[in-house]
């Protein structure tokens, strides 16, 4: 059977995930690369690109980017968005970045596109992949959630209609394990429901730090959301802003 990741980032995750609008993803963005300190022209890897958001608000800021994803689906909506082509859209896995050393100035992995493996160890190789693409001094930017923050504020369910669609969509979260599991219920009209699961390790700030040293990188900045506030364990997000070491 697949993993959960491989059947549940398709055309029905785009739907649930609408919210997420593309001039927000701008704003983000803008803040991003002055957090890590890139210029015009810098080649920018963005690792779990999804939908391409981040990616088109990268090149529209003058970045040379490379978009790099699993789902096939979602590279196609990003693609779709990209009328000019401005972006390298690349098929791949995290753990195996299908790029040679040293071939980015700069990597971005966002909106909490990290964690997904049961082992640490797949999670640890991510890190590792993210040095070995780097130049040497080249930065880094992971965005991920806080995971006090979530459980604090995690919503057990909540349910909703899509306007557009007219699907009901039911989405179950807990906590099992130091991993936040979601199960979402999509129930289109006159169709047989569809269920998808999803979920994201819940690693600390720690983990980050011990893990970073292991992978040969290096955390010069921290902040708690995209507004560049500082972290504190009641912030929303652990933004993690670095350089690869020599």
């Amino acid at each position: 059977m697949s993993e959960w990741y491989e059947r549940s980032f398709g055309s029905d995750y785009m739907v649930v995930y609408k919210h997420r609008d593309w001039e927000n993803a701008y704003r983000e963005v803008v803040n991003m690369t002055r957090w890590l300190q890139v210029e015009k022209g810098v080649k920018v890897l963005d690792v779990g690109c999804g939908m391409g958001r981040h990616a088109l608000s990268l090149a529209g800021l003058g970045c040379e980017v490379t978009g790099i994803d699993l789902s096939e689906a979602l590279l196609q909506e990003a693609r779709a968005h990209d009328s000019e082509k401005k972006v390298k859209w690349v098929r791949g896995d995290m753990r195996k970045l299908p790029f040679e050393d040293g071939s980015f100035e700069a990597t971005v992995n966002l909106f909490t596109s990290f964690g997904y493996f049961d082992l640490d160890a797949d999670n640890q190789q991510v890190l590792h992949e993210l040095h070995r693409v780097l130049q040497p001094g080249g930065r880094f930017l992971i965005d991920f959630l806080n995971p006090d923050y979530v459980r604090s504020t995690l919503v057990p369910e909540s349910s909703r209609v899509d306007t557009e669609t007219g699907w009901g969509i039911k989405e179950s979260r807990a906590i099992d394990k130091n991993t936040v599991r979601k199960n979402i219920v999509i129930t289109p009209q006159e169709k047989p429901q569809r269920h998808y699961s999803e979920q994201v390790r819940l690693y600390d700030l720690a983990w980050f730090q011990t893990a970073f040293n292991k992978a040969g990188l290096e955390m010069t900045a921290l902040y708690g959301d995209y507004d560049g506030s500082d972290y504190s364990a009641s912030s929303k997000r652990m933004i993690m802003s670095g350089k690869r070491r020599p």
